[in-house]
């Protein structure tokens, strides 16, 4: 099957009193559009092609080359954007309609769905059953149960409205059907709209099978508020984090947990309450994760404990500990058995094997070697106004509490660097650096000042 993609995307959302298109609205911190492109590459390798319209500038630049664009300038019914798009359509393929403001669709369904397509079907249908059907077309059936027409609700009547079936909106068209079709539809409705269902009430009526595939109503939902927005975020959180704890990781309050879709979690790792794990960040096996930390877009290896912190970026090794309240920065890369304590701030630097830095130090552009101690309050300073340069401390080092790094500088293996010291030049091998001035005292300075 040569499918290709239509995603409608051209709509106003009025009632999201937005400055953005509706369709870059984020759930799970990706805009809606994104979500509904991946679900389409499930059954495609086709780039999709995406029909936009208010805001169109927005959106064009967000999709770059992801998509073929076709522009809708009037916003005037399904039926007239899928027009927009006819001239990327051939004879020869299947055409799958989506909207643009359903995140929740899955690409497991829309596979199911091309299933259905191949068993001789012109057109499949997407429907699901709601309790309250207020708003939607209704899937309307002939007497034997089969697809006859969709009736939009402002054309319905009571008998009509009264069906709980809905049209889901999302449509597997023959291309060249579909293109037949479209040039016979018209505004002769109470919308005074060209609806794409219509074409399928031709296609029916012209002799041609159509399918109906009926998926989950919380899949096919759409946002057009904020509150709706908010709700497909619970939906898809609350998925995202069954499969996790399906796969073996503990998440100790599912409701309080955020984790992006792309996120790979080992087993028994246990997640503690209000963490957000964003990006493709990738978490090994036997890992605890404590409450309020934020981890983006970075590796965690197993058996790492993160207290309370901020990585971005990053690469943490096995049995490292890191916490509370550190902050890595991006590029910065540990190793194993690593200790980052107490308000450590770490920033594009390499952290060998077993080395720590308990608490209160800033290690900014530096490459730090195997078991090297670095102590409290200790500054690699690495700018100086106009340019940044790079410290290294190789292993074994060990720098004293309330200590300034003034790079580039390079502490040889073995060297010791005294408490309270600006270094500002190369410690040799096994070599003590004292950088401070000797105390001197003046005794009745206070009284001879008069204070």
């Amino acid at each position: 099957m040569n499918l290709k993609i239509v995603i409608l995307a051209a709509g106003q959302g009025t009632r999201m009193k937005s400055k953005i298109p509706k369709v870059l609205h984020k759930v799970l911190d990706k805009p809606m559009l994104d979500h509904v492109m991946e679900a389409a590459q499930v059954v495609t390798n086709h780039k999709p092609i995406v029909v936009i319209g208010h805001m169109s500038d927005m959106v064009r630049e967000h999709l770059g080359d992801k998509a073929e664009i076709a522009l809708q300038e009037e916003q005037l019914g399904t039926g007239h954007a899928v027009m927009m798009a006819e001239h990327y359509i051939d004879d020869e393929d299947e055409v799958l309609i989506l909207c643009g403001d359903t995140p929740l669709i899955k690409g497991e369904t829309l596979k199911e769905m091309t299933k259905i397509k191949s068993e001789g079907y012109a057109a499949v249908v997407m429907s699901a059953v709601e309790d309250d059907p207020t708003g939607y077309g209704r899937i309307i059936r002939d007497e034997s149960n089969d697809f006859m027409r969709i009736r939009e609700q402002k054309d319905a009547s009571e008998e009509e409205k009264a069906i709980k079936e809905i049209n889901a909106g999302m449509y597997i068209i023959n291309g060249k059907l579909l293109k037949e079709n479209l040039s016979k539809l018209s505004v002769n409705n109470a919308q005074r709209e060209y609806y794409l269902t219509d074409v399928l009430e031709h296609i029916k009526n012209a002799g041609h099978r159509i399918g109906v595939y009926q998926a989950d109503k919380m899949e096919i939902m759409g946002v057009n508020s904020r509150l709706q927005l908010s709700e497909a975020e619970r939906i898809m959180r609350l998925d995202v984090n069954k499969m996790h704890m399906a796969n073996g990781v503990t998440l100790i309050d599912t409701n309080s947990t955020y984790i992006d879709k792309n996120v790979k979690i080992g087993r028994d790792t246990i997640i503690y309450p209000n963490c957000h794990i964003k990006g493709n960040s990738v978490i090994g096996e036997d890992c605890i994760i404590r409450e309020n930390t934020t981890i983006e877009d970075s590796h965690i290896e197993d058996h790492v404990t993160i207290k309370s912190s901020t990585i971005l970026s990053s690469k943490v090794g096995a049995r490292t500990t890191i916490g509370p309240y550190a902050y890595l920065r991006p590029k910065s890369v540990l190793g194993e058995d690593v200790k980052i304590g107490d308000f450590v701030e770490v920033k594009n630097a390499e952290i060998g094997n077993g080395s720590k830095a308990s608490h209160l130090s800033y290690i900014g552009d530096a490459v730090v070697g195997k078991n090297v101690n670095i102590g409290c309050g200790v500054v690699f300073v690495n700018y100086d106004g106009k340019n940044k340069f790079k410290s290294i401390v190789e292993d074994n080092a060990f720098i004293g509490s309330n200590s300034n790094l003034v790079a580039p500088v390079t502490v040889k293996e073995g060297g010791y660097i005294a408490t309270g010291s600006t270094v500002t030049v190369d410690v040799p091998e096994g070599a003590l650096c004292v950088a401070r001035a000797r105390e001197v005292i003046k005794e009745g300075w206070r009284t001879k000042k008069g204070l």
